[in-house]
């Protein structure tokens, strides 16, 4: 009863504040759905916005510890929760692209007449077990977190009822997603039977000298089986099959979440469980993530390449692809990670990059998402003359695409992409930094040819699809916010990539 006692009290309840508000709010609207008459619904989109920005603002108080609760009693340095400044930065990512994405659904819900309730509820939640995976420090938490976040995004890929694409998007995503956890909980169990332990530093400190051979073994199987299912967060070839069928039936806002707040989730368990659960094993795990990231890069930017700007939902295909790209590249510091002296300070790398990556994309699937509510098929050539139309907008989103190609004006996506070269030559992986730049000049192609399509003359616009947008079309609230909150936060990074690069040159581990 006593160890009981001593573990409850050692609960920092402003160190978990950020999770626990994000769930609280979601069974808030949860059931406060059950008593709102159809015409007050909308009301539920603002909470769910003021809980998610309110989550955001509890990491204010932690910015400068590292608060540890649900500790061992007698080991106060074996903790499941941990707010160190790297759980901090991956929650405001998390937090801040809920936000965002809040932002994007508030009309979307309206426009497909999605359930209200059940749409914010799930949303908040998935946020809630986002928020918790960066801090979680052992094996049991993680996996927790990681269905947490999981499981309500398979609902919110498939809440358009009696769409086609939407429900066989969201079967393929969770028949996948399942398979993949159930071949890391295998992972897990033989690493618990290798070292008897859950907790990462203790898992790490086992497998530095297991004395039998056998054990050995099942520990490196433990450690393959357990890449394996956050590789498929992460969206890495081979497990990235799922995304462009998903990205596309899903609605736009829970898309542009998955393309952001997944890969978070998948990069953070994935660095979580590498850096400070296998520092041992890095002889296994650097050169599988060196593959994985030239596998990834390449299927994802020859893959984008492929797409005719006349197909439908090609600007949505596109984005897809160009995140599996994108993922290749983020891959590339935690490979090399397994190359460093200082492990913990490649990583950061990736942290800057997920940071300028998170901005960028989120705005660039905001304007999809203005395209959409005119033009449902969404094709690259519905943008033709966008910046006749609407300047701002196609200002905005070639800004996006820039910075996702890594040009100025999009000075953070270059000095970004730079780190992350740095970190795999400062690795001796020489052969990955000429791959990353092949497909960057291959990436470079598409982004450039959708920008072009903004600024083509009226001619064009004649020419395109009947489903053409409408020349002036008021432009929702909350929607412009999130276009206009994502444009000045790409352009404070541009003008002061400082604040993202000083992730990369520090250990936040």
């Amino acid at each position: 009863m006593s160890s009981v006692t001593s573990l409850v009290q050692s609960v920092d309840w402003l160190a978990i504040a950020p999770p626990t508000i994000a769930a609280a709010v979601a069974l808030v609207v949860l059931v406060a759905d059950l008593f709102l008459p159809t015409t007050r619904k909308p009301l539920l989109g603002w909470v769910a916005t003021g809980g998610l920005a309110l989550a955001a603002l509890s990491l204010l108080p932690l910015l400068g510890g590292d608060r540890r609760t649900f500790c061992l009693t007698g080991h106060p340095d074996v903790c499941s929760y941990v707010a160190d400044p790297f759980a901090l930065v991956i929650q405001f990512l998390v937090l801040a692209g809920a936000l965002l994405t809040a932002l994007l659904s508030i009309d979307t819900i309206k426009d497909h007449d999605l359930p209200t309730g059940e749409y914010w509820f799930l949303l908040l939640s998935s946020a809630a077990g986002a928020a918790l995976l960066p801090a979680s420090r052992d094996l049991a938490t993680l996996v927790i977190a990681l269905e947490v976040a999981s499981l309500p995004a398979f609902a919110l890929v498939g809440l358009r009822r009696g769409d086609r694409l939407s429900s066989e998007a969201a079967l393929k995503f969770f028949l996948s997603s399942v398979a993949a956890t159930a071949v890391m909980l295998m992972g897990v169990s033989f690493l618990y039977a290798a070292t008897g332990s859950l907790h990462l530093s203790r898992v790490a400190h086992t497998l530095t000298d297991l004395p039998d051979p056998r054990l050995a073994t099942l520990a490196t199987a433990g450690v393959a089986l357990t890449l394996v299912g956050f590789a498929f967060k992460t969206a890495a070839v081979p497990f990235h099959f799922w995304v462009p069928d998903t990205y596309v039936g899903a609605p736009l806002p829970i898309a542009a979440y998955l393309s952001v707040i997944g890969k978070a989730v998948g990069f953070s368990g994935l660095i979580l469980v590498t850096v400070q659960g296998f520092p041992s094993y890095a002889n296994v795990w650097g050169p599988a993530l060196a593959v994985l990231a030239a596998l990834t890069m390449t299927v994802g930017n020859v893959a984008a390449l492929r797409q005719d700007p006349r197909r439908a939902h090609s600007a949505v295909r596109l984005l897809a692809w160009s995140s599996v790209g994108q993922a290749g590249y983020l891959l590339v510091p935690i490979a090399a990670a397994g190359y460093a002296d200082h492990p913990a300070r490649a990583i950061g790398s990736t942290v800057a990059y997920a940071l300028m990556y998170g901005a960028v994309n989120l705005g660039a699937f905001a304007v999809a998402a203005l395209v959409a509510r005119t033009s449902p098929a969404n094709r690259i050539s519905d943008y033709r003359g966008l910046y006749a139309r609407r300047p701002l907008v196609a200002l905005a989103l070639g800004f996006f695409l820039l910075c996702l190609a890594g040009l100025p004006p999009g000075i953070i996506g270059l000095f970004a992409k730079v780190t992350v070269f740095s970190a795999a030559v400062d690795a001796g992986l020489a052969w990955l930094a000429v791959v990353m730049a092949v497909n960057v000049v291959i990436a470079l192609y598409y982004y450039l040819q959708w920008t072009a399509v903004l600024f083509r003359g009226a001619e064009a616009t004649e020419a395109a699809p009947a489903d053409h947008p409408a020349p002036r079309a008021k432009i929702p609230a909350a929607l412009t916010t999130a276009i206009a909150l994502a444009s000045v936060l790409g352009i404070v990074l541009s003008g002061a990539p400082q604040l993202v690069l000083r992730f990369a040159s520090g250990a936040l581990l």
